[in-house]
């Protein structure tokens, strides 16, 4: 082993660039479009700085014993002048990732995309199989769906909702269960009708938004052109689930 070798080595930009172009050409060949790859890198990358800066201030109450008050003050005010920098590197890594405008542009929605969709079903369908055995909705009927559900939000919330979803089911979790049991897959309700989105690995996500926007959800509901009964059905289900 060489002096060089014995040394720890840090990642350098360029060895960074290298994994990053790497990884963008992996997920080329297994047919995923290079701007969709780096937008799931630059979500990690904005979601690893997130969880840094946090644990970053927490140094700030463990200065070295022994070197006095003062050097103790300063240890915590680099501390948390290190945290607050990496929070808005995440910031701005986030805002790059999902296209956001920047504080001093102007604020436009932009589109759904094709990997907005693919996390919102990698979620919801670990929602949904916590609370049914199967699905029978179309997959793609499951698509036009989300696609409405997503159009209610911006570039941010989208990036953030598998999470924002999650606590809303932990949170209901004792209600939707109630509602599956009565009205989802295994109960005497057939899946054609009023509840079918209850069939739907889609029906926890619109659940949550026709509960926090239930305007907006029914006027991308209707741009979207889906049954309204399926609204009116998933309402109905939820206010019975929860007497």
């Amino acid at each position: 082993m060489n002096a060089a070798d014995a040394v720890p080595q840090r990642l350098d930009p360029v060895s960074v660039r290298n994994a990053k172009t790497t990884l963008v050409q992996l997920l080329g060949r297994a047919g995923v479009y290079a701007g969709d790859a780096e937008e799931l890198i630059g979500l990690v990358e904005a979601g690893a700085l997130a969880v840094a800066a946090p644990e970053t201030a927490t140094v700030a109450d463990v200065a070295p014993s022994g070197k006095g008050e003062l050097y103790a003050a300063g240890w915590g005010d680099g501390a948390r002048a290190a945290a607050d920098h990496l929070g808005a590197v995440a910031e701005r890594v986030l805002r790059e990732a999902v296209g956001e405008p920047g504080p001093e542009e102007p604020a436009e929605r932009t589109r759904v995309g094709r990997m907005d969709v693919e996390r919102a079903k990698v979620v919801v369908t670990s929602l949904h199989v916590s609370f049914a055995d199967d699905s029978e909705l179309d997959p793609e009927v499951s698509e036009q769906v989300l696609f409405a559900v997503l159009r209610t939000m911006g570039a941010r919330g989208r990036a953030g909702y598998p999470g924002l979803l999650t606590r809303f089911a932990d949170e209901h979790r004792a209600r939707v269960e109630r509602m599956f049991a009565r009205y989802g897959p295994g109960s005497p309700i057939a899946i054609h009708g009023r509840y079918t989105l209850l069939h739907s690995p889609t029906c926890v996500a619109v659940l949550e938004r026709l509960t926090v926007v239930p305007e907006e959800l029914r006027e991308e509901w209707d741009a979207g052109e889906l049954p309204p009964a399926w609204l009116d059905g998933l309402a109905t289900a939820w206010e019975a689930a929860g007497a």
